[in-house]
């Protein structure tokens, strides 16, 4: 008889940069939401997580010798986190936003502006957001499951907008709201509606190269120490 397993689950190189992207996801969500936050933080945080997945990939098939359970168990906790990171945490950066009458920046002159005229459309769209991200990992997790089943080769493209593509969106209107001294609240607002719409879509986006995939890992790099930068200077 095998050994009593008292903690289920897998705990090794693998998913060591998945946890750290649900850890903050959710340090993300809260400190968007709380007095003592700020928006400009949950972005911070956004573009970690953007980062830890950008890189868990490459990590896990390192480790040559995974059974076909931690396979499996490592795509369905990618993928939970994900919905945490790149569903609810932009979500609860434009909550933030509300609260704090707009895109709040820090000391630079600017004057408060008011929030979204219409908090129960402005909610709408949140929600409309996290339940396309849900039903679009949900989707994505339907269709490895019937390949894997079939045994049958990946697909050459994702079905639909991936949801990790959020942690390169919305950090940009943060970030472009330090050129721009306006209330940029409305524009992530539509910006949800539309990126939530193309988790959807049922179109075939071309999976990127490595080369692609480094260099958007280096443009999420840039946007995170840009974000740093700012953040350590204020």
């Amino acid at each position: 008889m095998g050994g009593l397993q008292i903690v289920i689950g897998v705990y090794d190189r693998t998913v060591v940069l998945t946890f750290l992207s649900l850890v903050s996801a959710v340090f993300g969500c809260i400190v968007s939401c709380t007095g003592a936050g700020h928006p400009y933080l949950g972005g911070f945080f956004l573009l970690f997580c953007g980062l830890c997945d950008g890189l868990d990939g490459k990590v896990a098939r390192s480790k040559k010798e995974r059974t076909e359970r931690e396979k499996v168990f490592g795509a369905q906790l990618d993928s939970l986190s994900d919905l945490v990171a790149f569903g609810v945490l932009p979500a609860a950066i434009a909550v933030g936003l509300l609260e704090n009458d707009g895109v709040v920046l820090f000391p630079l002159g600017m004057e408060g502006s008011a929030p979204l005229p219409d908090s129960i459309l402005f909610f709408v769209i949140v929600f409309f957001y996290c339940l396309a991200a849900l039903i679009r990992l949900a989707y994505f997790n339907t269709l490895e499951a019937e390949r894997r089943n079939s045994l049958e080769p990946s697909e050459p493209y994702f079905v639909g907008l991936p949801v990790t593509m959020s942690a390169l969106i919305f950090p940009l209107i943060l970030l472009l709201n330090f050129c721009v001294a306006k209330d940029l609240s409305m524009l992530y607002s539509a910006l949800m509606v539309g990126v939530g719409f193309l988790f959807l879509v049922n179109i075939k986006i071309k999976k990127p190269s490595n080369v692609l995939v480094y260099a958007l890992i280096g443009i999420g790099a840039i946007e995170f120490f840009a974000m740093l930068i700012i953040l350590l200077a204020h």
